[in-house]
């Protein structure tokens, strides 16, 4: 049976269960649509949260990230599990109480407004779109890759699933598809790291592996790689070398980014009791760890991998000691028909550049002027064409010069020669890197699928209830029947989906750095909000409302200063480099900015505006405090 066969038999039976799963769940209220009745155990919520929170950001892309930069990408597990803790603490068992089913209908009722409750919806549906982007970004890699289709086809195949489970079976139905996802993510990305970690140091167990030795050298697996990709020009993989302040910045972003998601806030409404909340995302915590626990292993070895691929040598522990990989035997060796296969989706490519039929991988130091020189033979100017050549063969011959033992300047490497590495393919290419068997290559394309289409459903179920719920109920026609909202909410959600995969088609980023983008907003906007609702009865309707706008304002056009204006590429105002960041502030850190100037702004103007009304303090009061609660005695 041939590799595709595989791939389409697995992927599809996966279909197969979960739009079963969504028919037999299928919603026939608002509630069940929009928590799922209320009736879903601690246990089965936490597995469906995990699905719900390890999205194609944490299946395909976070190791990608981890794999290329090392040590200072370690900011996502921090800040991603980090969330968590401040989600059950501080918010979803208060949330739970108040009793409603969506985040803006919290706001509205809390800060007694309507304009408050609709620019929650606004906060909302901008988090909730950017966040989505990546998981369709993620789709479209996956599909393009295991089913042999373009970018773009493979978007529409996932658009087309999503829409038949989540717009069929609301909450209800999206509750229990994500568990049956939880299940086959969880499998998909394990059983692949226990082979390669058992390959590389004889370890069964991915995390003890990373601090095990390397089979092949004897060395530290982690003092192994750091030897190779330094070797290669590279900066060493367990060292920081960027800005502490913006990794602290970055790794707040997240957290309170996490514990300000919407989709994630809204599982924890489907829960019978309010002490369910805290259980929910304490089994969620767990579920989660069995992933991220892995993740750094995978990046790494998947690291460790693709140079041992490029450079045959690097599996014994010696770069240079044989010749790059051939041109020939990637076009020919069944080993290396993955390279092959990803060629096809674009995500990978080489490039023969002083034709001595090697493709030698290094760090070449010059991508900014390859760049120009691109853009300047682009121009025909000539001129601007010699100019810009000079400045790429000037900077080669810097890091040729910096290269330890190379044979750079001897055997005339004029620059990298595999000029595309996609992050996002290096979980779903590393079973193939690694020679594992078809139907372990053929799970994680199931896995990394369920990941992506998870958390897309939980998305698209936020946007449809802030619209249907918050928009067109709350606000626009308050006396719409429980029909005609049930039918708003799904017809709200189908054009998300439309919008979703749209947007999708030219993310600003890999899947994992868009979503970090939708977590600064989300900090910026929804979580300092809800913190005063929850624990100050003093903020009012009118600093809720400024600090929400100021802080969303701000975030949002710093993004788009360094990311261009709605993400359109050529349209950014200043270079998105590490120099031209404000104090060296990264827009995907923005978010904890963000806050600050939220919660400022918000108790700034509270503080010169009338106190809220009394039944708004007594409902603060309620929310925090367990009724029935009398004062201390002495004993």
């Amino acid at each position: 049976m041939s590799q595709f066969t595989l791939n389409l038999l697995v992927i599809c039976a996966s279909f197969a269960l979960y739009i079963g799963i969504a028919i037999y769940c299928r919603a026939k209220s608002t509630a069940e649509f929009y928590a799922a009745n209320r009736g879903v155990g601690p246990v089965m919520n936490g597995m469906a949260t995990a699905a719900d929170w390890m999205s194609a950001a944490s299946f395909i892309s976070m190791a990608g990230l981890i794999a290329f930069t090392g040590y200072d990408n370690s900011t996502y597990l921090m800040g991603w599990t980090g969330g968590y803790v401040l989600l059950a603490l501080l918010l979803a068992p208060y949330l739970r109480k108040f009793g409603k089913f969506t985040v803006p209908e919290f706001i509205g009722d809390r800060f007694y407004s309507r304009t408050a409750r609709i620019i929650g919806v606004i906060c909302l549906l901008i988090v909730s779109i950017t966040y989505v982007i990546g998981q369709m970004t993620g789709v479209g890699v996956t599909f393009s890759r295991y089913l042999e289709v373009s970018n773009a086809t493979g978007l529409w195949i996932g658009a087309a699933l999503v829409f038949c489970y989540a717009v069929l079976g609301g909450m209800k139905g999206i509750t229990y598809t994500q568990v049956a996802q939880y299940v086959v993510l969880i499998i998909a990305y394990t059983i692949p790291a226990v082979f390669i970690s058992l390959q590389l140091t004889g370890n069964f167990l991915p995390p003890l592996g990373l601090f095990g030795t390397h089979e092949g050298s004897g060395v530290a697996f982690l003092a192994q790689l750091d030897g190779l990709v330094t070797d290669l020009g590279f900066r060493a993989y367990t060292e920081h070398h960027n800005s502490t302040l913006d990794m602290v910045l970055f790794t707040m972003a997240l957290m309170i980014g996490t514990a300000g998601l919407p989709h994630v806030i809204i599982r924890f409404f489907t829960v019978p009791k309010v002490s369910d909340a805290r259980k929910s995302a304490g089994w969620a915590l767990v579920f989660i760890a069995l992933l991220y626990t892995v993740a750094p292993a995978v990046g790494s070895m998947a690291r460790f991998n693709l140079t041992a691929t490029m450079w045959p040598g690097a599996a014994q522990g010696e770069t240079f000691s044989q010749p790059a990989v051939s041109l020939a035997d990637i076009e020919t060796s069944e080993d290396l028909a993955w390279m092959r296969n990803w060629q096809t989706t674009g995500l990978l490519n080489w490039e023969d550049k002083n034709g001595d039929g090697l493709i030698q991988y290094y760090n070449d130091g010059a991508a900014a002027q390859a760049t120009a020189l691109a853009a300047a033979r682009t121009s025909g100017d000539q001129t601007a064409i010699d100019a810009a050549q000079a400045a790429y063969d000037a900077r080669l011959a810097e890091t040729h010069a910096a290269l330890p033992g190379a044979p750079a300047v001897e055997q005339n490497w004029v620059g990298n020669e595999l000029t595309t590495v996609n992050n996002d393919i290096m979980v779903l290419a590393n079973p193939e890197i690694a020679n594992l068997p078809g139907w372990v290559i053929a799970i994680v394309a199931a896995g990394g699928l369920a990941a992506a289409l998870s958390t897309a459903a939980g998305l698209l179920l936020a946007i449809s209830g802030a619209v249907s719920h918050d928009l067109i109920k709350g606000t626009l026609r308050p006396n719409i029947s429980e029909k005609g909202e049930l039918m708003a909410a799904r017809v709200s959600m189908a054009l998300s989906i439309l919008v979703a995969t749209l947007l999708g088609l030219n993310p600003p980023g890999f899947a994992a750095q868009t979503v970090a983008l939708a977590f600064g907003l989300a900090a910026s906007s929804i979580f300092p909000v809800l913190m005063m609702g929850i624990f100050s009865k003093r903020v009012g309707k009118e600093g809720a409302i400024a600090g929400m706008i100021a802080g969303m304002l701000s975030t949002i056009l710093y993004i788009f200063a360094y990311k261009g204006w709605f993400f359109i590429a050529g349209t950014n105002m200043f270079p998105d480099t590490p120099d031209a960041w404000l104090f060296g502030i990264s827009p995907a850190s923005f978010g904890t900015v963000g806050a600050v100037i939220n919660f400022a702004v918000a108790f700034g103007v509270s503080a010169v505006s009338k106190r809220p009304p009394a039944h708004v303090q007594e409902l603060v009061e309620s929310i925090r405090v367990p009724r029935g609660a009398g004062g201390a005695v002495a004993h």
